[in-house]
């Protein structure tokens, strides 16, 4: 299972420290942490609409996140940033995305299937 970062001073700890990575659907910030849960953040600007857009972007980067978690390795704090194609998004598009940014960033394991 997975907890959700809520503090803005966790955020900015990912936002300095974590590596980035960047799709046109979402910006994701990866860091490595001592602990043994995995963390997960998600931004999703007023910019990109209503709170039905909002909302739905955060639950798409949710249930992608939810399909790529038993492969990921624990001690991983992850925050999303959505961008405007995620409104467009289905969640394997955004789960496919998700895995490559983990493979990239050494938090994909694949023999924990």
């Amino acid at each position: 299972m997975f907890e959700k970062l809520k503090i803005n001073k966790e955020f900015r700890r990912v936002y300095g420290r974590g590596k980035s990575y960047v799709n046109p659907i979402f910006v994701s910030y990866i860091m490595k942490t001592r602990g043994d849960e995995i963390r997960i953040g998600i931004t999703v600007s007023k910019k990109l609409g209503t709170a039905v857009m909002r909302n739905r972007a955060k639950r798409v980067i949710t249930a992608a996140f939810r399909q790529c978690l038993p492969n990921i390795s624990t001690g991983y704090d992850i925050v999303f940033v959505a961008r405007s194609r995620i409104l467009t998004a289905k969640s394997s598009q955004v789960a496919a995305v998700i895995k490559s940014h983990l493979i990239l960033a050494g938090a994909w394991n694949e023999n924990d299937k």
